[in-house]
């Protein structure tokens, strides 16, 4: 059952957020510019080791869940991937609106997580990326994982990117190892550290990419985890 005041909590939490994608979020301010060069950078290192020469980038299909306005979906292109093997799911329909506009070769779609409207094992690869953590009810963040699982193939992967912790926000709750485990009980996962303390890679990337890098590689200073959840 879907928990609708909640829906409607996130739905107003990203509308805020729209707001200061001219400051926090604009991708023209060199340090959200390393913040997302920098996770796309491990992307590619973690797609590399779900890919085999008889599942390729172009060959698999990929859902975004959450997928926003179909950035990351427009990078896998990019990368290889085949337009009509991508399909994004978002709550915002302004946001689907705004993806439809600029990638009218990709399906976007209107819609809950917790309710996905796909066949079960109809998809090779799920992105998640920066949703698990802009849920706080427990209930629905496990009909989330849950539906996922379903719609995975037997061999698929989740792609996971998300804060393990983020204790301005309050919007957002803390994607631990253990929370991710106890959302995916008996599913291998292979996560690690990434993406050096926003506030930190904001100012210092305007000064020194190499010295993020240095920082980027001391574990407690990364707050977000990606890597792969296995189906099986």
């Amino acid at each position: 059952m879907v928990k609708w005041q909640e829906v409607e909590r996130i739905r107003a939490v990203y509308r805020r957020r729209e707001v200061m994608k001219l400051t926090t979020y604009n991708p023209l301010d060199i340090g959200a510019f390393y913040l997302l060069t920098s996770r796309d950078r491990y992307m590619i290192r973690i797609l590399r080791t779900f890919l085999t020469p008889t599942r390729t980038l172009q060959e698999i299909r990929i859902l975004d869940v959450g997928c926003g306005d179909g950035s990351v979906l427009r990078r896998l292109v990019l990368l290889g991937a085949r337009p009509e093997n991508l399909c994004g799911i978002d709550l915002l329909e302004e946001h689907i609106q705004h993806a439809q506009q600029v990638s009218p070769n990709i399906r976007f779609i209107v819609g809950s997580a917790e309710i996905l409207p796909f066949e079960d094992e109809s998809w090779d690869l799920v992105l998640m990326f920066m949703i698990m953590s802009s849920i706080l009810d427990s209930e629905m963040q496990h009909r989330v994982a849950a539906e996922v699982m379903r719609v995975l193939k037997p061999d698929g992967a989740i792609l996971w990117y998300d804060f393990w912790t983020n204790p301005i926000n309050p919007d957002t709750i803390g994607m631990t190892r253990a929370r991710i485990r106890a959302l995916f009980p008996g599913h291998p996962c292979k996560l690690r550290r990434i993406t050096l303390a926003p506030p930190i890679a904001r100012r210092l990337a305007r000064i020194s990419w190499p010295l993020c890098w240095v920082l980027e590689a001391i574990p407690f200073l990364c707050t977000h985890y990606m890597g792969l959840i296995y189906k099986q």
